[in-house]
């Protein structure tokens, strides 16, 4: 289709995942892209939770590109819990999270094309927890609430919008029994999940779109869980 031909994505943690998954499907539809990620490769590597990389990284972009169309904030925050996590690992999930999606869309905007538009991927526990998550919980928190505020902000510049994905298999390990079951829609996520999603809120479709979140879970956050339902039985 090439619906995305001479367009320009930057995208965070794009070497696996959700952000490869998102990577892929720019480049089948004729983009070029920009990967930001920790891990060695053939990408820029460089820690985003660290200004001086983010700002490296955007003189890169524009220097090659000279524009850009599209800006997927992906890397992922460290998640440690209230028992573990120190004030340094806290402050530098935040720095991952929050911090470097909003200074790399910042060092961006002037450099933003008619029609830009920024996707911030969240995750279902913007709204629910599990023990011993506080830093990523509160990371992914903060990009949810920061997407409605850049999306003010950057209005007539670009829209911004963010997925919260449930879970989602990013090891391709073929997850089935209760764990798929579970889910509403009988499965766990796979990453081209939220691509797909990511694609569609960077296409002029989703033109009418902005300052919206939206959750692909496979209905997890909707299902009610109660003692003795479904076989599941607290333990106090």
């Amino acid at each position: 289709m090439n619906r995305f031909s001479g367009k320009v994505a930057v995208i965070t943690g794009g070497a696996h995942g959700i952000g490869k998954a998102i990577a892929e499907g720019f480049l089948k539809e004729g983009a070029t892209v920009h990967i930001i990620d920790i891990k060695p490769g053939d990408w820029f590597v460089g820690d985003v939770g660290d200004q001086k990389t983010l700002e490296r990284f955007a003189e890169h972009v524009v220097v090659q590109s000279e524009h850009v169309d599209y800006l997927i904030n992906n890397a992922l925050p460290l998640m440690k819990g209230m028992d573990e996590c120190s004030y340094e690992e806290f402050s530098q999930a935040l720095a991952v999270g929050v911090t470097a999606p909003f200074y790399l869309t910042k060092l961006l905007t002037p450099y933003f094309a008619l029609g830009a538009s920024v996707v911030n991927i969240s995750s279902s526990r913007d709204r629910m927890s599990q023990p011993q998550t506080e830093s990523y919980t509160a990371a992914k928190g903060g990009i949810a609430a920061l997407t409605h505020a850049m999306a003010i902000s950057l209005a007539g510049k670009a829209r911004v919008n963010s997925i919260s994905p449930g879970w989602i298999d990013t090891a391709g390990s073929g997850i089935t029994g209760a764990d798929a079951l579970q889910q509403p829609v009988g499965r766990v996520g796979k990453p081209e999940d939220i691509a797909e999603m990511a694609l569609f809120l960077c296409s002029e479709k989703a033109g009418f779109i902005t300052g919206e979140n939206i959750c692909i879970d496979g209905g997890m956050t909707r299902l009610m869980i109660y003692h003795s339902e479904h076989g599941w039985r607290y333990q106090a």
